[in-house]
This record gives structure tokens, C-alpha cells and sequence, in this order.
């Protein structure tokens, strides 16, 4: 199984910004889709942006222009560096992995593995 680890989250004010990490145990060289999600309290988990093994990426359109997702297949590690947040912006932050090597999207019914989640926080 991949097992996913989330960190670099924590507290910030509105306009900072975070670089959240994800380490996976395979070689995420293997896996052509990688992308982040988050979820707030009382809401559904949300796709915010993937990234592809040729470099395709696609965010959610609240967050275009201020995130930026990437992946280091060398370190296994998948980032999403976080810019200009604002407090719409709290939520627990999960990376997953796509089901299969051809097809990458935002939703979740499409990634199959699942980190536990780094939670960010924006005051205002």
C-alpha cells in the first residue's frame, strides 16, 4: 500500500503563506496523478489542485494564482505551496493518490489513497 504523511501545516494570518509536504513510501515516479484536497468542518472534501507526471497541473478556481501544487519524484514528495491565504482558506489538508495512469481530475471519487491530514489555519 502507499502510505502518505502531510506536514507543514499550522497557524498563519491572512496574506501569509505555507509550503505543505507530502512523503509517500512508493515511488511516486509509478503514479501519474497526485493531488491535494481539503476539508473544513461540516463541508465536503474538496479537490484543490493535481498534478500530473508530465507536468499537467489544474487548482480550483478560489485558489488560481495564490497555490501552487509540484511534485519531486526523486524525493517522493509531493509539495503545494500556499500564497496570499485568507481564512476561507482553513481546512484539513490531505494528499492522495490517483487510481489510474491515465486520467488525473479534482474529484475524489477518483484517487484512491489518502494521507491523515495536515490542518491549516487563517485568522483573519
Amino acid at each position: 500500500q502507499v502510505r502518505l504523511v502531510e506536514s507543514g501545516g499550522g497557524s498563519v494570518q491572512a496574506g501569509g503563506s505555507l509550503r505543505l509536504s507530502c512523503a509517500a513510501s512508493a515511488h511516486i515516479s509509478s503514479i501519474y496523478c497526485m493531488g491535494w484536497f481539503r476539508q473544513a468542518p461540516g463541508k465536503e472534501r474538496e479537490g484543490v489542485a493535481y498534478i500530473t507526471n508530465d507536468g499537467t497541473t489544474n487548482y480550483i478556481n478560489s485558489v488560481k494564482g495564490r497555490f501552487t501544487i509540484s511534485r519531486d519524484n526523486a524525493k517522493n514528495t509531493l509539495y503545494l505551496q500556499m500564497n496570499s491565504l485568507n481564512p476561507e482558506d482553513t481546512a484539513m489538508y490531505y494528499c492522495a493518490t490517483g487510481m489510474v495512469s491515465w486520467y488525473c481530475n479534482l474529484a475524489k471519487a477518483d484517487f484512491a489513497y489518502w494521507g491523515q491530514g495536515t490542518q491549516v489555519n487563517v485568522s483573519s
